[in-house]
């Protein structure tokens, strides 16, 4: 396959990959579908998970997946690996993308670790109270569901928590496989230059009629 052939088929499910990273950023900032938990924590008050704050999905797997997204699809316009100051350039933004699905993932797997902010409590701490009631568990909540009965309010706060940062992560992943392919790919753009065999075939069919002109004009 040519290497800008294969850009096109890269930056497809980049565009998809940085939206679903987008939305589901957007969604954790309204855990059970309620925008009154956003509104609390604007005022001061600790409603939202702090690693949904950093925006990992939103500018790490959203914006700085999309824009070197759109520059690899644009280097496979022509369908051919003779565009070779594109694929030059496209490195650079995989490059881009590469570290933005490192943040997105890394910021994903930290809010898997630490779990939701919520209104919990459980038979060591009676009083409810907002925080992270996982945040010291190194992530073992996520193998005893019986914890997850900590969080009283937002409703169903950690299947929301856990469902959307673990899409994050996987998103990340496949972003992360895909830049660094693209690198790769870019690199034998670079390399391959010209596709001088389709060039020769589209030239041919021009000069043969004054060739054959020139030949009937020598016969004898």
């Amino acid at each position: 396959m040519c290497t800008g052939a294969c850009s096109k088929f890269i930056a497809i499910p980049l565009y998809v990959l940085a939206a679903v990273s987008i939305l589901c950023n957007i969604l954790l900032f309204f855990p059970d579908f309620e925008t009154k938990y956003a509104s609390e924590d604007k005022e001061g008050a600790e409603r939202i998970t702090a690693e949904v704050k950093y925006m990992s999905g939103l500018v790490g797997g959203g914006i700085l997946v999309l824009i070197p997204a759109i520059h690899i699809h644009l280097t496979s316009a022509t369908n051919c690996c003779a565009n070779r100051c594109g694929m030059f350039l496209s490195i650079g933004f995989a490059a881009l993308g590469v570290v933005g699905a490192m943040y997105s993932l890394s910021v994903a797997s930290l809010g898997l670790a630490n779990g939701p902010t919520c209104f919990w409590s459980n038979k060591d701490n009676i009083f409810p109270r907002w925080g992270m009631p996982f945040a010291n568990s190194n992530g073992s909540y996520l193998a005893d569901k019986e914890m997850w009965d900590w969080c009283k309010l937002p409703e169903n706060v950690v299947e929301f928590n856990v469902g959307l940062f673990s899409t994050l992560l996987v998103a990340a992943c496949f972003e992360l496989i895909l830049c660094l392919f693209q690198m790769v790919n870019g690199l034998f753009g670079c390399i391959c230059g010209t596709c001088s065999g389709k060039e020769v075939c589209k030239l041919t069919p021009v000069f043969l009629p004054s060739l054959s002109s020139k030949l009937n004009d020598n016969a004898p």
